[in-house]
């Protein structure tokens, strides 16, 4: 019997694509739609991921130094605070620049001149205290505090949950929408697939009597489903950049999301391109291998 290689799969499989030219169509179709939704979710997902990060990163807590220290006692509770697990950055801040620092921040109200005549002995030394993980704002405040030399905090418990929250909230979503995609485009492409072999039913059943192995049948079938999942990942990869570039353009130029920072696409192209591919190669090949399966059945 002659001995086929890869190339015969290929080319039949690139065959049958132009014999089933609608069908086809309507699998890259679905497959582009699918990855666009999916990637559009997840790049939302991951946005918003560095968008809280952020705000972690710039959400601090004070750290109230005691009254009867010395400011060079008071500098030098700065290394011990430091040493505090989830403890990311210190800063020290006198009395006398958090006076200045709050009558600067009332300089347009009306009782401006009011804030700027509190004497400084109104304010206190302090520190401001970075955290690595907002989910332990309250054990690292606890810890801070039990420092000899510190005495009370400032800190918004509620905030820090609240990012967290939404956090995993936005990543379990993203999870969710992500596999549920991901079946709904196994479900098409297998019934695609499924389509195009019920109409050479006739053609498997005569080459698995003349002696055809299960593979040899199936090679172009699973060929043609690899090309169909690349195709699409390929054209769903720059829709999908052209979307995520208006967007951005949109953010950027507007008003309402100025506080909004968007990850550049020239950052992420390489991962989203992987996945799209990855993605479309397993939808392709997962979906003609169980079309194909109940046809080898004779």
């Amino acid at each position: 019997m002659k001995r086929y290689n890869f190339g015969y799969y290929f080319g039949e499989g690139f065959r049958s694509i132009f014999t089933h030219g609608l069908m086809s169509f309507v699998a890259v179709f679905m497959i582009v739609a699918c990855l666009l939704i999916m990637g559009s979710f997840s790049l939302v997902a991951l946005n918003l991921e560095r968008e809280l990060g952020n705000l972690e990163r710039d959400n601090e807590f004070l750290a109230f130094v005691d009254e009867s220290y010395t400011r060079e006692q008071a500098m030098e509770l700065q290394s011990r605070i430091e040493m505090v697990n989830n403890v990311s950055g210190v800063s020290f801040t006198t009395k006398e620049q958090a006076q200045e620092d709050y009558a600067a921040k009332y300089a347009s109200d009306q009782n401006a001149a009011l804030y700027s005549e509190l004497p400084a002995e109104v304010f206190r030394d302090r520190y401001s205290v970075h955290m690595e993980d907002l989910s332990l704002i309250q054990e690292t405040i606890d810890a801070v505090e039990a420092i000899e030399g510190i005495d009370g905090h400032q800190a918004a418990p509620e905030v820090a949950e609240g990012f967290v929250l939404v956090r995993n909230v936005a990543t379990a979503v993203a999870m969710i929408l992500i596999v549920l995609l991901l079946l709904i485009s196994l479900f098409i492409i297998y019934n695609t697939i499924k389509l195009g072999t019920f109409t050479r039913r006739e053609e498997i059943a005569i080459m698995k009597m003349c002696g055809a192995t299960n593979g040899f049948v199936r090679g172009p079938f699973v060929f043609e489903g690899m090309i169909l999942g690349l195709f699409g990942a390929v054209v769903a990869f720059f829709c999908q950049w052209g979307v995520y570039a208006l967007i951005a353009q949109a953010i950027e130029t507007g008003e309402t999301f100025q506080l909004i920072t968007v990850i550049p696409f020239g950052e992420i192209w390489p991962k989203v391109l992987g996945v799209f591919a990855g993605t479309g190669l397993v939808v392709g090949t997962g979906g003609s291998v169980m079309a194909i399966r109940k046809f080898l059945q004779v």
